[in-house]
């Protein structure tokens, strides 16, 4: 065992950290889970213990950290150069000493999703992000610059434009929908204020409103005209991200991924979104992906590794 080198692919996402570690002919050895390590939603001691479990949980599936050759993160929040050393000195701290690459989510996406490091992902999660790599190895990232300037066209946006439904509803400036009744119950409340106090509650958060997204489904099945014009302007937004990825990058004939429950859920907003997409792209083809991005990880990694 002790003459196989392994590598280890961590995603790090808002809420939990998927790990595949394989060998270093890049079969998958084991994959789990352990709590969240995005520094922009936890506080650093809970991220110092997550980080721990993962290099003990890895160090026993290798049978001894030092078999493990190189680690991927691929986490929210890393264009911020602190968030990097601190990682950094917190992976080191807890024994791992192999080579170590941390690099944005959205990054180790791509890769998983296309199996390969080049293509295009588009991912509309709690927010939305768009990004390219051709193969001349030039990258391009649009949106995902969070939810107070943007996120257009994620779960976020569309929590928020349901909850602007039932209000402008509630006055009179659009007509009635079901989207009030759906969002109440949805919440447990009953009038506007509630609505108001929930919003405007210091302990909301924006994953708290993204939840109210898969309404939408529902609403647009039920044929609600409020609800299909939310769902439309979703897909347009998100459409609006890939075409300067595609005209930046050429990758007009390319393959893009969809990720993130929006595109992969609501099938409302995804067939708009294709329908857009191959009216200006018909060449464009779009693909669920192949692999996670813990997978993704593990791609770069074993990148790495060929490289040393």
């Amino acid at each position: 065992m002790a003459s196989v080198k392994f590598v280890a692919g961590l995603d790090g996402g808002g809420t939990k950290t998927a790990v595949t570690v394989a060998d270093e002919y890049g079969v998958v050895v084991k994959t789990f889970t352990s709590g969240a390590i995005n520094y922009n939603g936890q506080d650093e001691v809970s991220v110092g213990a997550s980080l721990k479990e993962i290099v003990e949980t890895i160090a026993q599936i290798c049978g001894g950290i030092e078999h493990c050759a190189e680690v991927c993160i691929g986490a929210a929040g890393v264009s911020n150069p602190n968030v990097v050393s601190k990682m950094t000195s917190q992976v080191r701290l807890h024994g791992y000493h192999g080579g170590l690459h941390i690099t944005g989510d959205h990054e180790t996406a791509l890769v998983g999703a296309h199996r390969r490091p080049y293509g295009m992902i588009l991912i509309a999660g709690t927010g939305s992000i768009g990004l390219g790599k051709n193969e001349a190895g030039l990258t391009h990232r649009v949106g995902g610059y969070g939810h107070l300037i943007d996120d257009e066209g994620s779960g976020y946006s569309i929590g928020r434009d349901l909850l602007s439904a039932l209000v402008q509803a509630q006055d009179g400036r659009i007509p009635r929908t079901i989207i009030t009744d759906m969002v109440y119950q949805k919440l447990a409340i009953s009038s506007v204020q509630e609505i108001i106090g929930f919003v405007y509650d210091k302990r909301t958060n924006k994953k708290d409103i993204a939840a109210i997204a898969p309404i939408l489904s529902e609403a647009c099945a039920a044929g609600d005209p409020a609800a299909l014009s939310i769902a439309e302007k979703s897909a347009l937004s998100l459409f609006q991200l890939v075409i300067p990825v595609a005209e930046t990058l050429s990758l007009q004939k390319n393959s893009l991924a969809m990720a993130g429950s929006v595109l992969l859920k609501n099938t409302f907003v995804q067939s708009k979104f294709r329908e857009l997409l191959i009216g200006r792209y018909p060449e464009m083809e779009c693909i669920t992906p192949k692999s996670d991005a813990s997978m993704g990880g593990v791609y770069m990694a074993l990148q790495r590794l060929k490289e040393h």
